[in-house]
């Protein structure tokens, strides 16, 4: 084979949140966009592997066992150099910590793409310059790091896809034993693990459900183990009448039951991100995080943001006890989104 027909295979350094690996997928179709022939790896922590299988750009999502926030020094190198005869032409490395850049380091990835995030001169070879002026939200940071040196980003960024089988759904819920009836489907997603300050009160998505089951909507809850707790407040207090996946389903299983609802209402969270790429209208509600940092990248999703002075302050806590932010989102002005 000629050498200039030997397709580009490029590993990326994927990113640990479900919302932001989500989002890396506008970069491996800006990859694909450019480079229709190049071969994409994605190295990730397992729990992100579900989003990656559905991702048609991606050829093979490789699982890091390391604990989140350890160093595993010699194992991350080991792990690096065992991936060494995979022959990548380049790394873009998504995260800004030391530890994420050792492993293309340790598997002598020629060309190591990234921001210069926690001093890793020499780690990284092929440093970009962070202007969080213009690249003001992480997809168009990501993106930029697939760009070739002085290559401007695109007026408009490919949104995130994600595919479900049509059976698949199905599937799930006759295994739990629930039967899909004719009418529509409201899906809440009262978790976000990053903190209470992102998460819309519980009794608030509690009235947005019983206005839609008065109007003849089913209402599913769904959640990770994290958030059983609140997806079992919201339940008792809609008298048992929701379904609740909270904790029940792993994340290609929410996937697929999320690709049946007609409508999503969410908090800033993974899920959120997922809805969006299935192309569900939703309705996502921000408090301590920024829309413009992290939008739904989706022409069906709506914004609840109230941009009081004291926000976005990224807290996981409202550092001003109130959380007004949140709480002077009425749940009548989310309700009103249920019949545009």
């Amino acid at each position: 084979m000629p050498k200039n027909s030997i397709p580009e295979k490029i590993l990326v350094l994927g990113p640990a949140w479900v919302g932001d690996m989500v989002l890396a997928q506008s970069l491996f179709k800006s990859l694909k966009i450019n480079k229709p022939n190049c071969i994409i790896d994605v190295a990730a922590p397992a729990w992100t592997l579900p989003l990656l299988k559905r991702m048609p750009e991606v050829n093979e999502a490789i699982a890091l066992s390391f604990k989140h926030g350890e160093l595993a020094f010699f194992e991350r190198i080991k792990f690096g150099k065992n991936l060494k005869n995979k022959s990548y032409n380049q790394a873009i490395i998504l995260t800004n910590s030391f530890k994420s850049a050792l492993l293309p380091w340790a598997a002598s990835i020629p060309r190591r793409t990234g921001y210069l995030g926690e001093v890793r001169y020499g780690l990284i070879n092929d440093v970009r310059p962070l202007d969080k002026s213009k690249l003001r939200k992480t997809v168009e940071r990501f993106v930029y790091l697939g760009l070739e040196k002085g290559q401007q980003l695109p007026e408009k960024l490919p949104n995130p896809q994600l595919g479900s089988a049509p059976k698949a759904p199905l599937d799930i819920l006759s295994r739990l034993g629930i039967k899909l009836t004719q009418n529509k489907i409201l899906g809440l997603c009262p978790g976000a693990e990053y903190g209470e300050a992102k998460r819309w009160p519980a009794e608030y998505y509690a009235e947005v459900a019983n206005h839609a089951m008065n109007q003849g909507w089913q209402v599913w809850l769904f959640g990770s183990d994290k958030d059983v707790a609140v997806t079992t407040q919201i339940k008792q207090l809609t008298q048992n009448n929701c379904l609740d996946f909270g904790g029940k389903t792993s994340l290609s299983e929410a996937i697929d039951l999320m690709s049946l609802c007609d409508t999503v209402i969410s908090n800033d969270s993974g899920l959120m991100h997922i809805a969006a790429a299935l192309n569900k209208k939703l309705v996502a509600i921000y408090g301590s995080s920024d829309p413009q940092h992290t939008p739904p990248m989706s022409a069906k999703a709506v914004i609840e943001y109230l941009g009081l002075k004291c926000s976005p302050c990224f807290k996981r806590e409202c550092p001003l006890v109130h959380l007004n932010c949140l709480r002077n989102i009425k749940p009548a002005q989310v309700i009103l989104h249920l019949s545009n």
